[in-house]
């Protein structure tokens, strides 16, 4: 089962993706290719998510914390032409020979799956893929929208075997028989339901553009990843199916900077919303337009207007870095603005961001040092029962390199209704 209708209801369940070895193979002449700015120490980076992923579990519970690669080693394990088609796709993608996929059937599904994420095959002592370091940000692979999924589109090819992976996972793991039965599970990368346009513009649209705030609202951004084209046919289908009543378009600035819009907010309490101010705030480079069902529009400035106008006028708006420049910039690039919720009032962020910190301790909040709060509450049952207002600030030198938070880090399953 799945189920999310909002960012911010108690989270019970989600997929990561914890950083493999191949991150260790990225060179820097081949780091932007792989969008990468810059090279990482992958062992303390490793050493960071491990301090994430443990918070994570103590919160929710360690069952309900699934790896990615495990839930693609039980897809693998079940019978159907799937896992056939998928490796004759990644050979052709990888440009390897088809020869190669008799070998791989044979393989056991833990041994195939390392391979598949990882690029390396152990027994062989040979690389026959990439690596794909981004596979750690899930939140861009599918996005939980009510009871349904969007299986997302990525823009950049070095992304494509994380798309094929999932799509793997996503039609053949029992965690999303119901989704499928009943026909809301959303994929773009049909191509005779997405196609390109008349005019040429692909579709790709990444799950940081996307964010469920409300059973009836949907956010989609358009902006250096997510293509209008794309928007305008996900908008579409997620009307003609009935799966929201509004689809909210955010048009941002085509920067690296700012790649997706959870690079610019996100929602941590009803009524708090962190944010990169001159975009947000401001309206500088953006602005919205929400598409109902009836077919009507309703166009905002900023994104500031359309929260207090459409979803809570109370909606506050904590600046990262403390709204001024050259700081704000700064700790936005650091995913100041990054986080991810895990009950309403409570949520995890990076702890280079000081002056984004300081600003959620003016809010209200309490900002926690994640190993601290790992020591305190690891022996303690339920701890989020008797948690309010309070910021898990991770260890961020290597994650943050890698340019993405918390809420890029993680692809929520299930949360508690907000309606």
């Amino acid at each position: 089962m799945i189920f999310c209708n909002s960012e911010i209801g108690r989270l019970k369940s989600l997929i990561i993706h914890t950083p493999d070895e191949g991150i260790d193979r990225i060179s820097p002449k081949h780091a932007e290719e792989l969008l990468f700015d810059d090279i990482v120490y992958y062992p303390l980076m490793l050493k960071e998510y491990n301090i994430y992923e443990r918070v994570l579990q103590i919160c929710l519970g360690k069952e309900n914390v699934h790896q990615v690669k495990h839930l693609l080693e039980e897809s693998l394990r079940i019978e159907s032409d799937d896992k056939s088609e998928l490796l004759t796709k990644i050979l052709v993608e990888e440009e390897l020979p088809l020869s190669e996929k008799a070998y791989l059937e044979k393989l056991p599904s833990d041994t195939l799956a390392h391979i598949l994420v990882t690029g390396y095959d152990e027994a062989r002592d040979i690389i026959l893929f990439d690596p794909i370091p981004n596979f750690m940000f899930t939140r861009d692979i599918a996005v939980t929208v009510n009871d349904g999924i969007i299986v997302t589109k990525a823009a950049k090819s070095a992304r494509w075997r994380e798309n094929l992976l999932t799509r793997m996972v996503i039609a053949t793991h029992p965690i999303f028989d119901k989704s499928r039965k009943a026909g809301k599970v959303i994929n773009l990368n049909k191509p005779d339901l997405f196609p390109p346009s008349k005019y040429g513009e692909r579709v790709s649209v990444e799950g940081g553009d996307i964010m469920m705030i409300h059973e009836d609202y949907i956010l989609i951004g358009v902006s250096e990843r997510s293509t209008q084209h794309g928007f305008n046919l996900l908008r579409d289908r997620l009307i003609d199916i009935g799966l929201v009543s509004n689809v909210v378009k955010i048009n941002i600035p085509k920067d690296r900077s700012c790649m997706h819009i959870d690079t610019i907010f996100t929602q941590v309490d009803k009524t708090d919303i962190v944010c990169f101010k001159p975009i947000v705030y401001d309206g500088l480079g953006s602005n919205v337009e929400v598409y109902n069902a009836d077919g009507s529009l309703r166009i905002y400035g900023s994104v500031k207007d359309f929260f207090r106008k459409e979803i809570d006028a109370e909606m506050n708006f904590i600046f990262a870095g403390g709204g001024y420049s050259p700081h704000q910039d700064r700790e936005q690039w650091t995913d100041g603005c990054n986080l991810l919720t895990i009950k309403p009032g409570v949520a995890i962020s990076y702890d280079r961001n000081q002056l984004t910190g300081k600003e959620f301790e003016k809010a209200g909040y309490t900002v926690v040092d994640a190993e601290d709060f790992i020591a305190k509450y690891q022996s303690i049952e339920n701890p989020l029962d008797s948690i309010e207002k309070m910021i898990i600030a991770l260890p961020s030198s290597e994650l943050s390199r890698a340019r993405g938070g918390s809420h890029c880090m993680s692809m929520p399953l299930v949360r508690e209704s907000m309606s």
